[in-house]
């Protein structure tokens, strides 16, 4: 049985963060499934379709990472893809708290599945999907928390829309 973790997150958008938490999970699994979960009753600030691009962008010389996209709970996309493992990245201790009672509900749902956590680097602790979304919104420069392969550009068209 191959040793899969699925990374679940909006990642709206991708940041140098997440990135960073798949890159650095690689060698600790087979394949790494980012999965993109939606919400078709929640509104998000870019198309489901773009942000599988950008992140398959980002991945194109990685085969052991893959992008999907799932409605519905992680339990059931893991029983899917036959995943044991799903992966996260923890900034700060409210992140440890909000996630470690995800990961005992899910562990709860389906016994077999660990939750792998890993610290994001420092120079990444305050990078959010949040936080860079406000200053695009604003028309500031984010090209330093994206991945080297998502440029302003692929984003910018998105800004008026949800200004």
């Amino acid at each position: 049985m191959s040793n899969i973790a699925v990374f679940p997150g909006s990642f709206d958008p991708f940041t140098i963060g997440h990135e960073s938490i798949v890159r650095r999970a690689l060698p600790m699994f087979d394949h790494i499934v980012i999965m993109i979960g939606y919400n078709s009753d929640k509104r998000t600030f870019f198309p489901l379709e773009k942000k599988v691009e950008w992140i398959k962008k980002v991945f194109c010389d990685t085969p052991k990472v893959s992008v999907e996209t799932h409605e519905g709970l992680t339990v059931d996309f893991c029983r899917k893809v036959k995943s044991n493992h799903i992966l996260r990245g923890l900034r700060t201790a409210a992140d440890f708290e909000y996630e470690r009672a995800i990961a005992q509900v899910n562990k709860k749902m389906e016994d077999h599945l660990e939750t792998v956590f890993l610290l994001t680097t420092p120079e990444h602790t305050p990078v959010t999907s949040t936080i860079v979304r406000d200053i695009l919104r604003h028309n500031g420069d984010i090209s330093m928390f994206l991945p080297s392969n998502i440029t302003m550009q692929d984003l910018a068209s998105y800004v008026e829309k949800n200004h």
